[in-house]
């Protein structure tokens, strides 16, 4: 027997499908497929969040920008650029010794994106019978299942 899944709900191997609280079996899936299904509250919170936290990420070089900007604008009224440049100087140091602090938050937006923005759901065609084995927001886990669901399909029909 030959482990192409597992996890702490689905476990897919060269025998048999284990997934929300069914088994099926290789030799009895005639057809897998994938379809989108209806978005989840989860989902929406994802997204929001995802809008959230880029907003929040690009509101400081935005404000930044105006500043200096600002700043450009007085230094060339009152002709005092030697403060201005001072001025210019201590945002640059300070941007570049807070650019290491966007790890953590640059880190969620992409976990965020791997996630995906949709539910997917997996179907296989078992005994004449359409199966819902899975349906997950997760569409990195999503992937993962369903490519090792075709790999344990293409090599049970290779058996044949």
């Amino acid at each position: 027997m030959t482990l192409y899944y597992r996890d702490d709900a689905v476990q897919v191997t060269s025998e048999a499908i284990h997934a929300g609280g069914h088994v099926v079996a290789l030799a009895d899936v005639t057809y897998v497929w994938h379809a989108r299904g209806a978005t989840t509250l989860a989902v929406r919170g994802r997204v929001l969040g995802r809008g959230v936290l880029i907003l929040l990420l690009s509101l400081p070089p935005l404000v930044a920008l105006v500043c200096v900007l600002s700043l450009a604008w007085a230094a060339q009224d009152r002709g005092d650029w030697k403060l201005a440049l001072v001025i210019l100087a201590a945002f640059v140091v300070v941007g570049l010794a807070l650019t290491p602090f966007l790890e953590v938050p640059l880190g969620w937006l992409d976990r965020s994106y791997e996630r995906g923005n949709r539910v997917h759901e997996l179907w296989v065609q078992h005994h004449g019978r359409e199966v819902l084995l899975l349906r997950t927001p997760d569409a990195l886990r999503f992937g993962q299942i369903y490519r090792a669901v075709q790999r344990a399909v293409e090599q049970q029909g290779d058996r044949r």
